[in-house]
């Protein structure tokens, strides 16, 4: 092993202590705590909630910026970025778990709970609800009409946006390992544009759904589960098109190069992660 290669294994940097973890844990406080109020009716929650909302921005800018800084000051070599590329690993996992369970209540009902409810009159000789079909997609016994999102439609396109997406930012990767900056930042930028314009779909999904399908949270069973699961992936792809944005910016001012880029693949791992998700959900909940 090289003299350089020893001093960066036997290098660990530790930050100096910080407040903004306190700070973070009151905006989280006053955030929750508007949101209550807020559902309760109380004037004030709202201003309470963005209180909370503009504490947890500041520190977000605040805390990145420093570790921004300590990347290009050289502080973390390669111990480092093994932690990184660990604690990255453990979140897109903890990620996967959060829809697994979610997937996994949607399976439960259209599998389980529903058919037997269906069934209670032929299986038990009674029913609590004799007139109930046990048929998917359901509404349930007492939910309000509606009709189902197509799949051949803002779905379908959504589609082929994050799929295009997911090439983009491969492509932007391949010219970050080839030193090609201008490949990188156009890659980086159609995939900023792919993932807005589906957020933006999304948005007039739901608006057509509301105010055309009947489809809303009151909408029973199916209800429940296509606004929970597309809406936490939404805000999943929110967070992703925020995160590529920074990256965005980073690129042009030049922070990352072939071997150090931990920034650029742990948000990519991401958005791959969000693009598989995706999938998963036009399969299970629009298409079948």
């Amino acid at each position: 092993m090289s003299q350089h290669a020893s001093q960066a294994r036997g290098h660990y940097f530790i930050p100096p202590p910080s407040l903004y973890p306190v700070i973070l844990a009151g905006g989280l406080f006053f955030l929750a705590l508007g949101f209550i109020q807020a559902i309760n009716g109380y004037a004030a929650g709202r201003w309470v909630m963005l209180g909370g909302a503009a504490i947890i921005v500041y520190v977000l800018f605040g805390w990145f910026g420093k570790v921004i800084y300590e990347s290009r000051s050289g502080a973390y070599r390669d111990w480092e970025d093994v932690s990184f590329r660990y604690g990255m690993v453990w979140f897109i996992a903890s990620e996967v778990m959060f829809f697994a369970a979610f997937f996994g209540a949607l399976f439960y009902l259209r599998v389980i709970a529903v058919p037997e409810l269906g069934n209670m009159a032929s299986a038990h000789g009674t029913s609590l609800w004799p007139e109930f079909a046990g048929t998917w997609p359901s509404s349930g016994p007492h939910g309000n009409p509606f009709t189902p999102m197509g799949a051949w439609g803002i779905p379908a396109i959504n589609t082929s946006l994050l799929l295009s997406s997911g090439v983009t930012v491969t492509w932007a990767h391949w010219g970050l390992l080839a030193e090609r900056r201008r490949q990188l930042v156009l890659g980086l930028a159609a995939t900023v544009l792919l993932g807005m314009a589906f957020i933006g779909f999304q948005a007039y999904e739901y608006h057509h759904a509301y105010t055309e399908l009947g489809l809303t949270m009151g909408a029973g069973a199916y209800g429940a589960t296509f606004f929970m699961l597309t809406g936490f992936h939404g805000f999943h792809v929110t967070l992703g098109t925020i995160m590529l944005s920074v990256i965005l910016l980073r690129s042009l001012n030049g922070h990352f190069d072939a071997q150090r880029h931990f920034a650029f693949e742990g948000v990519a791992w991401y958005w791959h992660f969000v693009d598989v998700v995706w999938l998963l959900l036009f399969v299970f909940v629009y298409w079948v």
